[in-house]
């Protein structure tokens, strides 16, 4: 079990930002939470882009750092540092469950989610994709479950293992969970590895988020720069208008300064736009 939690007067702070009362632990609550949660926290490099150029050595914005800058910056995170900060609210308000990392395709270890255990039943729960809806597991059988924007699959694939679906989508598989607890040093060691060498997502601003009942996402990898929406697998693209990074940053409600500073460390990268 992590001993990862947040103080009294953060997790006040943190459930008034969400729009939530103190909620009991129960599934229903638990979907509040989450959607709260991916209608109100991005999932950016953003900030984690500016932090990584600001630290001598690899320090990733830990729970308490994570939501006070949600708070006040707008931000969010990747998969390492959003499940936990996310985990670490769970953790507070007294679910019980643990953190996994898991693989996508051919790349191993590069992805955690949450497991929650309410009743005897397992839930995945991941504001790091993120996915829109909790998912049961059971390696009795194939579950599936739906969201308001995508349906998902969980199959078995082996002992502990479960191929995540996503549909539809331009990529059928998720990710592989690997339905094991992981203990609080290793995914803390994890997760400042991510802001290493081989870190994930440090080389261009990619941001998602959902803004009025639905999804929307910038993507600096891309060229032309577009803000994109999804509407059930149509992707309906819109172009940027005047400054790019002024642009992204009030589309998704992000500091601008801080966005300003992420391109600038960045667009290098992709010249041509």
């Amino acid at each position: 079990m992590s001993i990862n939690k947040l103080n009294e007067q953060i997790t006040a702070e943190v459930l008034t930002f969400l729009g939530m009362k103190v909620p009991t632990p129960t599934l229903p609550a638990l979907e509040k939470l989450l959607g709260a949660y991916y209608c109100t926290v991005p999932w950016e490099s953003v900030f984690r882009i500016v932090r990584r150029a600001e630290t001598a050595v690899p320090s990733p914005r830990w729970p308490s750092q994570f939501w006070q800058e949600a708070m006040t910056h707008g931000s969010g995170g990747t998969c390492f540092e959003s499940n936990y900060a996310f985990f670490a609210l769970l953790h507070t308000l007294g679910y019980e469950g643990y953190l996994t990392i898991n693989n996508m395709g051919d790349s191993i270890g590069c992805h955690t989610a949450i497991v929650i255990v309410l009743d005897g039943q397992k839930w995945l729960v991941d504001v790091g994709l993120p996915l829109y809806a909790l998912l049961p597991i059971s390696s009795r059988g194939v579950m599936h479950r739906s969201s308001p924007f995508l349906h998902y699959t969980v199959r078995p694939d082996g002992r502990s293992r479960y191929q995540i679906e996503h549909r539809p989508h331009p990529k059928l598989n998720a990710f592989t969970l690997i339905d094991a607890p992981v203990n609080d040093a290793t995914y803390r060691a994890a997760t400042e590895a991510d802001y290493g060498e081989n870190g994930l997502f440090l080389d261009f601003v990619i941001v998602n988020k959902i803004i009025h009942k639905e999804p929307w996402r910038f993507n600096m990898a891309e060229r032309p720069w577009q803000l994109n929406r999804f509407d059930w697998g149509r992707r309906i693209d819109t172009p940027l208008n005047g400054d790019a990074a002024t642009t992204v940053a009030k589309h998704f409600g992000l500091d601008t300064a801080v966005v300003q500073q992420a391109f600038n460390l960045t667009q290098h990268n992709y010249p041509n736009n």
